[in-house]
């Protein structure tokens, strides 16, 4: 496992030819994805915590090189609001996407000028560093929306470029219309969370997310190049056995490749 300087080294000596990314699992939801010379930084989760399985690979003031920082939804494993403020002055070119729901509250909670921070919404895309962004609605738990203006709190986000496109599903369950959303991407690398959820989990607040049978059969829907599991190991009492993923999908859609994320390892995936 890379942490510190060595991670940064090897994310900025990797070469990713048209048509490839590189990613890092941070834990979590948290990944770095290299296209080209862009270094997106999705859901980064740094802040230390006595709770956490996975301590934190790096520092926020040891990323100097991110292009974008995205992140899905305002909870502080997915938007870590004590260590973003650090990662954006330590990389003063980045900018910040979340949802246009939390934009202007961020911007003032994190001392952000708002020109640093991009806010988007279901169905919206932008083009940032030679990226194509999409959001996608996500229904953590629940497929929720502002009473006053409709906006999601929840997305996941399509980032199309050098040649490969990457779907973050942020925390979702599946939803109605989710595929048919999601069916116009031919998708390359895709993120999805395994940890599922139930009462005892809810009845004490913690929100929940696809089972791995169902990020499974998202999976098969939307047949990506690449699968990975995500959202475990960090938490107890809130994790799935990601073998178990491996497993279902290998037999049920025994076509589509899978592989397990080690943390700060580099993986490799190519759009052929």
């Amino acid at each position: 496992m890379q942490t510190g300087p060595q991670l940064i080294a090897d994310i900025d000596s990797c070469s990713t030819p048209h048509g490839t990314a590189a990613f890092w699992w941070l834990g979590q939801h948290s990944f770095i994805v290299k296209l080209g010379d862009a270094v997106l930084y999705f859901d980064p989760y740094l802040t230390p915590n006595a709770k956490r399985n996975v301590p934190p690979l790096l520092r926020a003031n040891e990323i100097t090189h991110a292009t974008m920082a995205l992140g899905t939804h305002d909870h502080a494993d997915h938007i870590d609001r004590p260590s973003l403020p650090a990662l954006m002055a330590a990389s003063p070119q980045a900018v910040l996407v979340v949802p246009d729901l939390l934009k202007d509250r961020l911007a003032r909670d994190l001392q952000l000028p708002g020109e640093r921070l991009v806010g988007m919404d279901e169905g919206q895309t932008v083009e940032l560093a030679g990226l194509r962004i999409s959001a996608v609605a996500a229904a953590h738990e629940f497929l929720d929306r502002d009473p006053g203006t409709g906006r999601c709190p929840y997305l996941g986000y399509v980032v199309q470029g050098h040649g490969v496109t990457v779907y973050h599903a942020g925390d979702t369950c599946i939803y109605q219309g989710m595929q048919a959303a999601l069916a116009r991407f031919d998708i390359d690398l895709a993120f999805l969370p395994i940890n599922g959820r139930d009462a005892e989990r809810y009845a004490r607040h913690c929100i929940g997310n696809m089972t791995y049978q169902e990020a499974a059969d998202l999976a098969g829907s939307l047949r990506p190049r690449l699968t990975i599991p995500t959202h475990f190991e960090m938490f107890d009492g809130n994790t799935a056995d990601p073998e178990a993923f491996r497993a279902y999908l290998n037999i049920k859609y025994p076509d589509l490749p899978t592989c397990i994320p080690q943390h700060g390892v580099r993986t490799l995936c190519s759009h052929t």
